[in-house]
């Protein structure tokens, strides 16, 4: 800020450069909606994992009734680096669905003080606890030592010097609900005591241990259906209002008993690809098959995929057909699975290898951990489903199962859509979420030729940056991009409003589908 001229002498002023960096997104942040061993539900929000290690200490790893943990190990096997997890629970009895653990009471006991297991599901059914009163005061009788275990050799947690005294900041159920991973404690009323003492010198094993009582036990819940995923605001798939930015989306069937997969219904479909489009996100859609038998005895012509699959958005892209892989849970026995985890794992390898712009598909874009596919399909089986918009997962010589389709749903060559090509809509999704964030400061400012000026520059840096890594077509910044923001795309009566455009054009790359070699003899030439 200018400074006040008092007195003779030499005075120093900042001025700002008027620079404010456009920083671009992430883009193969990808978020998985299904159900889940365990771990915190839809209601708590999406979970951020960074790994698959991640994913089976917090949701428990594989397990044979979701296909959803199947789809997440495929997609950081196949190079994935973030996922959000939404696990959706629906009991089927006892709305909690979550175990429970009663500690008796001193002097009372068939009075219990109830521990109840942080998350739904059968995994809390193993949850074993004691109590000691080898505190730091003996003489208080509200103060007692709680141990609580997941099985005989599980994760231990150790909770000292809890209390049931209301006014204690070491109140029990206060102190569970914000240390513990495991269990709740109920709420501590005026004159609650103490659970009462077990041996502490007998094994975690050992019957005087207090253990779930059949009575108490957790459930896994039903298989999902639509209304589960998208029936409740901000629960299902909508509990990724909470999350910041994802940019891929699967929903993998909803259950699996080896040969059928329930399919994904195409309301659920529809709705996913709205919500897609609102978020700048892509819905990676996995084919309808219903069992191996009709996959394997069906051909794959155009009336095959002409019927209504739940959307033709271009936010949304389709792969076919489903994965051939040993399940490890079923003695490594071949089984079909869904694509979409693995194929966000492409995606997600081909934008830290090449960027958004370069097409996830090809021989680079190999299937890791798939063995081979439910349909093996030849080139003529591949053109009737290509021009439909049909991504084909095919088998090839050397490179082995690969992403051989780079097309949205919009793709189908009768459409004559702009926006045809899966890595051109995702580099016009990642150009708007990056502007959008990056141009935040704008709002409020003094809308004229300064502020304009400054808009050219930052929008105008962010672009040539994406220009030299090869984003777009041409051979000159001129050629490749323009950012336009003055007194033609903001008039007066735009002005008067509140209203600044800003107008962000590209030249974008796209896919080489077709390769054609044009071979002929030199015959005939004469010397001269």
């Amino acid at each position: 800020m200018p400074v006040s001229l008092s007195y003779p002498g030499v005075y120093v002023e900042e001025i700002s450069s008027g620079v404010r960096s456009v920083t671009g997104v992430a883009t193969s942040i990808t978020a998985f909606v299904g159900r889940a061993r365990r771990g915190p539900t839809d209601e708590d929000g999406p979970v951020v994992v960074n790994s698959y290690a991640d994913f089976e200490r917090i949701f428990g790893g594989l397990w044979l009734d979701s296909p959803m943990t199947f789809a997440v190990r495929d997609f950081f096997l196949n190079g994935g680096a973030q996922a959000l997890i939404v696990r959706i629970f629906k009991p089927t009895g006892e709305p909690s669905g979550k175990a429970k653990v009663g500690l008796p009471l001193e002097g009372a006991p068939s009075e219990f003080y109830d521990l109840t297991a942080r998350y739904p599901g059968k995994w809390a059914n193993s949850l074993h606890a004691r109590v000691d009163y080898n505190t730091k005061d003996p003489l208080d009788t509200k103060l007692f030592n709680l141990y609580v275990r997941e099985g005989e050799d599980g994760p231990l947690e150790e909770f000292r010097n809890v209390s049931v005294d209301k006014a204690s900041p070491r109140r029990v159920d206060k102190v569970l609900k914000n240390d513990s991973l495991l269990v709740t404690g109920a709420v501590v009323g005026d004159g609650q005591k103490r659970p009462a003492q077990v041996d502490a010198t007998k094994p975690w094993s050992d019957a005087v241990v207090l253990k779930v009582k059949t009575a108490d036990e957790g459930e896994d819940g039903v298989v999902l259906n639509d209304a589960a995923i998208t029936g409740v605001a901000d629960r299902g798939l909508y509990a990724l209002e909470k999350a910041d930015l994802f940019n891929l989306l699967c929903i993998p069937p909803h259950a699996s008993d080896g040969d059928t997969i329930t399919d994904i219904e195409t309301t659920l479909v529809t709705k996913a690809a709205t919500y897609c489009e609102k978020r700048r996100a892509v819905l990676i859609v996995d084919p309808h098959w219903k069992t191996k038998a009709e996959a394997a005895n069906t051909t794959t012509g155009a009336h095959n995929f002409s019927g209504n699959t739940g959307t033709n958005s271009r936010n949304a892209a389709f792969y076919f057909p489903r994965l051939r892989q040993p399940n490890p849970l079923r003695s490594n026995q071949m089984e079909s699975f869904a694509p979409c985890g693995a194929v966000a794992g492409v995606i997600a390898r081909t934008d830290a290898q090449r960027g958004v712009w370069k097409a996830p598909a090809g021989l680079d874009a190999s299937l890791v951990g798939v063995p081979e596919l439910e349909v093996k399909l030849t080139d003529l089986e591949n053109g009737e489903l290509n021009p439909l918009g049909v991504n084909c997962l095919r088998v090839m010589p050397a490179a082995g199962a690969v992403v051989w389709g780079a097309r949205t749903m919009h793709g189908n060559d009768k459409l004559a859509d702009e926006w045809k090509y899966l890595p051109v809509r995702r580099t016009a999704l990642f150009i708007e979420e990056s502007l959008f964030r990056g141009t935040q400061w704008v709002v409020f400012e003094p809308n004229d030729e300064p502020l304009w000026a400054q808009i050219r520059l930052n929008v105008g840096a962010f672009m040539h940056d994406l220009f030299r890594q090869g984003a777009f077509q041409g051979l000159t910044p001129k050629e490749a991009y323009f950012v336009k923001c003055d007194k033609e795309t903001t008039t007066q009566t735009n002005i008067n409003n509140g209203v600044v455009n800003i107008v962000v054009g590209f030249a974008p790359l796209k896919p080489a589908e077709f390769v054609v070699i044009k071979l002929q003899q030199m015959a005939g030439q004469v010397a001269v």
